[in-house]
């Protein structure tokens, strides 16, 4: 089900992106900014596309996320392992982020699954983490444009889920995930970046977190995409 793609992203910083389930590798850039992941060799600026949040509101990525640090990841909820993954590092890099820096970030979470992700399904999912993450849905068209947007690989159907015989909706984890469960059964899965993407205050992104990175280095890179500078 899961197979290597790359991004031109994923060039830039010397880095594969993976679909869900498996996390490569990274190869870290040298840090320029002293940052705690890998950076591209030119950061991009922030990406603009419109979506539709939770509340059925459209949100304007570039408008409402401007000026602050954002995290950006493009999931689903059936996800096995890797978003669930990544949701709870982020929810951890934050508990153990200063309370005015917490609030002036953002986070924001775009399906890639349209078909089954319903808005009330995402806010339910997303809640599980923190009830500040944004979550955004659309079209399968929409999805695909933010992606190109984010300079991402577009996300692909791919083939069933490996769930334990007679329990549809339970996997066996890969290590490093936290303990969770799943309230649908898992069906087909979704090959996907699996990468945070981290945007700063001057609306560039600096660094990216690759699948397999910790918590404790997103927490200490915040307060450094938090300010602005000139580049």
């Amino acid at each position: 089900m899961i197979r290597t793609r790359l991004a031109p992203l994923a060039l830039a910083a010397g880095l594969l992106l993976t679909g869900c389930g498996t996390a490569a590798p990274a190869a870290s850039a040298p840090s320029s900014g002293g940052y705690h992941g890998p950076e591209p060799t030119s950061p991009l600026p922030r990406p603009s596309f419109v979506l539709t949040d939770t509340s059925g509101a459209p949100y304007d990525f570039t408008a409402q996320t401007a000026g602050r640090p954002t995290l950006l990841y493009f999931g689903y909820t059936s996800c096995p392992d890797e978003c669930i993954t990544a949701m709870a590092d982020v929810a951890a890099a934050l508990r153990a982020t200063p309370a005015a820096l917490r609030a002036s970030t953002r986070v924001v979470f775009v399906t890639t699954d349209p078909a089954r992700d319903s808005a009330p399904r995402l806010r339910g999912w997303l809640d599980k983490f923190s009830t500040s993450f944004v979550g955004l849905v659309g079209t399968q068209a929409q999805v695909d444009a933010a992606q190109r947007a984010a300079a991402v690989p577009v996300a692909e159907r791919a083939g069933p889920v490996p769930t334990l015989p007679g329990r549809p909706a339970e996997h066996t984890h890969a290590p490093g995930t936290p303990p969770h469960t799943h309230e649908h059964p898992l069906g087909y899965g979704v090959e996907h970046s699996t990468v945070i993407f981290a945007y700063d205050a001057s609306d560039h992104l600096p660094v990216i977190y690759p699948g397999g990175s910790s918590p404790t280095d997103i927490a200490a890179d915040l307060p450094v995409l938090a300010r602005k500078e000139t580049l």
